[in-house]
């Protein structure tokens, strides 16, 4: 496929005064893009990079118009591209209209951005509202052809990241996605794991870089959190499984440069008064839906538990071993183990009140991890005569994983820990929030890497919303382990809240919110080692809420 990308539009630059002597202007670039985010009714997030030399304060020079070729400039303004902030450049413009496009660009000494445009909330009467859905881009792992894909569509009145925009690995052979990465030239710059603020920058340059992420982020405005990669896998508090103190720190100076780079190099807005860990806000699409993002990594959460340290086995007294179980369970379900924590929850159940009382019919949730309760299926008894043929067709490393994984699963355990089924007591407390404020929640998930439709379903059966997991840009999944394995199905046989699991399509999700129901169009590209690709709709599922009462997803 082919972009028909805008042609930039060149405009005067109000320069800055020199200082004390006549200096030649630094050459300037916009090798980044552009980018918005988090709109509101009035206002929006407009960002830029100026690629300059190290020292140099170039003045930028940004406009924001109600039509393509900019007769009609509503605001401008000028800021200075500071080497505090690497370059970045972020403006909150106010004083828009509700509910209209707008097209926005930037230049710096003669040089012209690119075009990008961005739609602010709607307020009041609102027929419809259409939210693609992305999240788990490694950038060795394949092309960036479905943002590519997402720029393409009619239709988005904004783009929700629910997080692993970067990735931390470093270029080595056996690094994450280095296979893929290795053939097809796409290697992680800095080509060490990222640890150091210098580091994270970039990275996010590498990846801001693109040119399909680019034409993404020029398509419509961007409400993004982070997952877990952007500072370190499967972080929680107090550390990262990926962040060894003796060689790489302390994890609170890690984590400080991490965030510092994601609020430089995204369009976010600043929270202020507020520790920068503390992303979680919400936003209204006039009387139809709250949208609520929430962080569910460095909060609160709890470690994880692992099958590895903490299940333990024991010889038993025939030489066979003793798999506790039992204890197992009690310790993921011990109710101090969270994942938002106490002042989050409350915010969140604030929110849902606040949207329900107010009238709106969906309550969106922007959260990062597979909610549903998944158990894994007995791979031996999927595979069939056929396990001992796919195990030998796998590396020993993957292998290995594959075999002992499929041990576990006859055992009746979660198929994730990382996910919300290693917090169910934190789960109750959530679906408890919903049921309070008499919800119509829809949760959106990335972090898996595969497409999900998903019943929600409280302790006691109760339905008390559906979700929407996102597979991802290119990042492989358990199906990709073992491609032969009809993984998808399996899952969803063995587990009565999935619906639809599809482990081995990369993609997006478009979420389409009416009055009257919810549609979920997932969308997948036939290919992320290449280019031409083809783009197809999966899967659709529909729901809607009646008198009062959820209704489980179908899919068309």
């Amino acid at each position: 496929m082919t972009l028909n990308r805008r042609r930039a539009l060149t405009f005067g630059l109000v320069a800055a005064a020199p200082a004390v002597h006549a200096q030649t202007p630094a050459a300037v670039a916009f090798k980044h893009g552009v980018a918005a985010g988090d709109p509101l009714a009035d206002r929006l997030i407009l960002w830029t990079r100026i690629t300059t030399e190290p020292t140099a304060t170039p003045a930028v020079t940004w406009q924001i118009a109600e039509e393509q070729a900019f007769a009609r400039i509503v605001a401008k303004g000028t800021v200075i591209a500071q080497a505090a902030s690497d370059h970045t450049v972020k403006i909150d413009v106010g004083g828009l209209k509700p509910g209209r496009e707008y097209w926005y660009r930037f230049s710096a000494q003669g040089v012209t951005s690119p075009v990008g445009r961005a739609r602010t909330l709607p307020v009041g009467a609102t027929p419809d509202v259409v939210l693609a859905v992305v999240s788990c881009s490694l950038y060795p792992g394949g092309l960036f052809n479905a943002y590519e894909a997402l720029a393409q569509q009619p239709r988005v009145d904004a783009v929700l990241h629910l997080g692993d925009y970067i990735y931390e690995y470093g270029a080595e052979p056996g690094q994450y996605g280095m296979e893929i990465g290795s053939k097809i030239g796409r290697v992680p710059d800095p080509p060490h794991e990222i640890v150091s603020l210098a580091d994270y920058r970039r990275r996010h340059a590498l990846y801001k870089a693109d040119a399909d992420l680019q034409a993404a982020h020029a398509r419509a405005a961007w409400i993004c959190v982070w997952d877990d990669h952007e500072t370190a896998n499967d972080s929680w508090i107090g550390g990262a499984e990926n962040h060894q103190p003796e060689k790489e720190g302390v994890w609170a100076t890690r984590k400080a440069a991490a965030l510092k780079a994601y609020f430089e190099w995204m369009p976010i807005r600043d929270p202020k008064g507020r520790m920068a860990e503390a992303i979680q806000r919400s936003f209204d699409f006039g009387d139809l839906a709250t949208l609520i993002m929430v962080e569910t990594r460095l909060q609160a959460r709890s470690e994880q538990l692992s099958f590895a340290k903490d299940l333990p086995i024991t010889a038993g007294p025939d030489g066979r071993p003793n798999i506790d179980v039992k204890g197992f369970i009690a310790r993921l379900n011990a109710p101090e183990r969270a994942l938002l924590g106490q002042e989050q929850e409350a915010w969140i159940g604030g929110e849902l009140k606040r949207s329900r009382q107010s009238g709106r019919k969906w309550q969106v949730i922007g959260n990062q991890v597979v909610m549903a309760r998944v158990f894994g299926p007995d791979l031996e008894k999927v595979a069939g005569p056929a396990w001992p043929e796919i195990l030998a067709g796998l590396d020993e490393a993957t292998r290995n994983e594959v075999a002992q994984a499929a041990q576990l699963f006859k055992l009746g355990l979660p198929m994730n820990l990382d996910s919300w089924d290693g917090y169910p007591a934190a789960r109750e407390r959530l679906y408890d929030l919903f049921k309070a404020a008499d919800a119509n929640p829809i949760v959106l998930a990335g972090d898996s890497h595969a497409f999900w439709v998903n019943d929600l379903l409280d302790a006691s059966g109760r339905r008390v919303a559906w979700e929407l997991g996102s597979t991802g840009i290119t990042s492989p999944s358990w199906g990709d382990s073992a491609p032969k394995l009809p993984l998808g199905a399996a899952v969803t046989a063995r587990n009565d809240e999935v619906i639809f699991n599809d482990q081995l399509s990369k993609g997006f999700a478009l979420l389409t919110l009416t009055p009257d129901g919810a549609k979920a169009e997932l969308f997948a590209v036939s290919t992320i080692l290449a280019k031409p690709y083809e783009t197809r709709r999966v899967a659709t599922a529909r729901s809607s809420s009646q008198a009062g009462a959820l209704k489980r997803p179908t899919m068309d």
